[in-house]
């Protein structure tokens, strides 16, 4: 059985909470109101890991720093998708690719992810997505550029703007 590690932090965003094998990052939770919240989401997913805040340090201060507005980047982080199927890790791959205050939409995401008439597939694997603002799945929105679900089932598109409008004044103030 592989180990499996986790921590629970706040961000300036909310709780977040973050679990992950020796291979990498498995999954991360948006940001939640209260660590009890977040627990509460992550309990049964996490009863086998151990608590291990120091493994977490570095992306734990990354993923502050990105929720204060800093030029954060996470695709050189480690994730194992090891237990994903071939379709959504290529896709989540491509989704790392999108450059931070861009869009794409999920049309671009299956053609990318080698599927290009695979729209709607797209879709489902972004909403599947178990390690996001890592795997920056709010990037992605619809051809009208419309955004569309996120949170995993839950209704969070104003996180979703949040996160794009962070994005995009930081892009600003970087030109």
């Amino acid at each position: 059985m592989t180990a499996l590690y986790y921590d629970i932090f706040q961000t300036r965003l909310g709780w977040m909470a973050l679990l992950a094998s020796d291979l990498g990052i498995r999954r991360a939770v948006l940001p939640q109101n209260s660590r009890d919240e977040c627990a509460e989401l992550v309990a049964s997913e996490f009863a086998d890991a151990a608590l291990d805040p120091e493994r977490f340090a570095e992306v734990r201060a990354r993923l502050d720093a990105y929720s204060g507005g800093e030029d954060i980047a996470f695709d050189d982080l480690s994730l194992d998708l090891s237990d994903a199927p071939d379709f959504h890790r290529r896709a989540w791959e491509a989704c790392r690719s999108i450059p931070r205050g861009q869009t794409r939409t999920y049309k671009w995401l299956a053609r990318m992810a080698g599927s290009p008439r695979a729209s709607r597939a797209a879709g489902q694997t972004m909403a599947r997505n178990r390690i996001p603002i890592i795997i920056p799945c709010h990037r992605v929105v619809g051809s009208d550029g419309s955004l569309r679900g996120f949170g995993s089932g839950q209704t969070r598109l104003d996180l979703k703007r949040r996160l794009l409008e962070l994005e995009s004044a930081l892009t600003a103030r970087l030109l």
